[in-house]
Order: C-alpha cells, then sequence, then structure tokens
C-alpha cells in the first residue's frame, strides 16, 4: 500500500493531502512559480484552495517569509485564478 504524502496549508496550518494542495516554488536562480506537477526542484510552499486563506497568505506576507524571497504580483494573481477555476 502507498502512502499518501501530507503537506501543511501555509495559511491556516491545515494538513491535507500534497495533491490537493497548490505548490508555489522558489528555484536555485530565485524564480518563483505556480508549480501544477508538484515536481519542479526548489523551496515549496504549499496553500488550500480557500480563498481566504490566500488573502491572509498575501496580507501577512507569509509567502514571502516561507520563501526567503520578494513574490511577484503575477504568482498571486495565478493563484486567484486557479482558485476561481477550482470553485
Amino acid at each position: 500500500m502507498k502512502k499518501i504524502i501530507q503537506r501543511c496549508c501555509i495559511g491556516c496550518n491545515t494538513k491535507k493531502d500534497k495533491n490537493e494542495l497548490i505548490r508555489i516554488v522558489k528555484s536555485k536562480n530565485g524564480d518563483v512559480t505556480v508549480d501544477k506537477t508538484g515536481k519542479l526542484p526548489g523551496r515549496g510552499a504549499y496553500i488550500c484552495g480557500d480563498k481566504e486563506c490566500l488573502e491572509k497568505i498575501i496580507k501577512s506576507k507569509k509567502l514571502e517569509t516561507t520563501l526567503e524571497t520578494a513574490v511577484p504580483d503575477n504568482i498571486f494573481e495565478e493563484l486567484r485564478g486557479a482558485l476561481l477555476g477550482k470553485g
């Protein structure tokens, strides 16, 4: 039986299955992207599909703190689009 990998959302600290979360990754050269495959190399952060959670992360700058870099606004817009597409 294969073990189900779980990760914690940086906004609400809820543990969920890895495939239920959205991964944002910072590559070695400092580029920040939304990782649709979940397999890109680099430092990653996970958020759940809750809009309130995303707004909380933006307001508190939690994503910048976790990835240890500035996050461009287009990443937040892409995340908002992904959440609208989900719900």
